[in-house]
């Protein structure tokens, strides 16, 4: 029979490796979240390469961060873990969406359902900026905005269908309210922009019929 001492000594050994862990854990968390924003802004660029490079960077520094809380479930499920790896499905998702590529699912990724999820919404709010910039462009409009606004459409429309308690989505709820707000400001500022694109046509059609016609006198 072990004594009191002998178990406490265990428990602290356990605590200590537990720790460790986390320490390590927190670590690779914030490393990785700063892996997936430089793939977003690489995306942001068009730079696909560089993108794509980026993303064998978070595939590695996730699977690190995933063998360091193995064994621990506390650790893996806890907020820094499951944040990082949201970050990693809104990077994959995003680099699918705006280079035309299939989605990768949950299972391909590795990553709990409801991160999954999460991370599905971000990369729907992260359209917004893609949509945006292209209105910025001298055409203020085009074809590849409609369809970024209706993937974001079509995210939502899923998201809004998983009725689920919190305690197994952990917020996607939440989540679920503000990619519907993003998504009717982007929807409001790109039919605004269709409309002003319409009346500058209008107008440089007129203006050029009032040219052909005082060159016609």
């Amino acid at each position: 029979m072990k004594s009191l001492g002998d178990i406490c000594n265990a428990v602290r050994d356990d605590l200590e490796r537990r720790n460790a862990a986390r320490d390590q854990a927190i670590v690779l968390s914030r490393q990785l979240i700063r892996h997936c924003s430089e793939t977003i802004r690489a995306i942001h660029r068009r730079d696909w390469d560089g993108a794509d490079a980026k993303l064998e960077v978070v595939t590695s520094g996730a699977a690190e961060l995933k063998a360091v809380v193995r064994g621990y479930p506390d650790l893996y499920h806890t907020g820094y873990t499951q944040d990082a790896l949201k970050e990693v499905a809104e990077a994959f998702i995003t680099r699918a969406i705006i280079g035309g590529q299939a989605l990768p699912a949950a299972a391909e990724l590795e990553i709990e359902s409801a991160t999954y999820l999460k991370g599905l919404g971000e990369a729907a709010t992260e359209l917004r900026r893609f949509i945006l910039d292209i209105m910025r462009r001298a055409d203020g409009h085009s074809a590849e905005a409609e369809r970024l606004l209706q993937v974001m459409d079509d995210i939502y429309d899923q998201l809004v269908t998983f009725d689920f308690p919190d305690a197994l989505t952990h917020g996607l709820r939440r989540q679920t309210d503000v990619v519907r707000g993003v998504l009717e400001r982007t929807r409001g500022d790109l039919t605004q922009s269709l409309r002003q694109q319409k009346l500058q046509d209008a107008l440089q059609r007129f203006e050029s019929q009032l040219d052909a016609d005082d060159n016609g006198e």
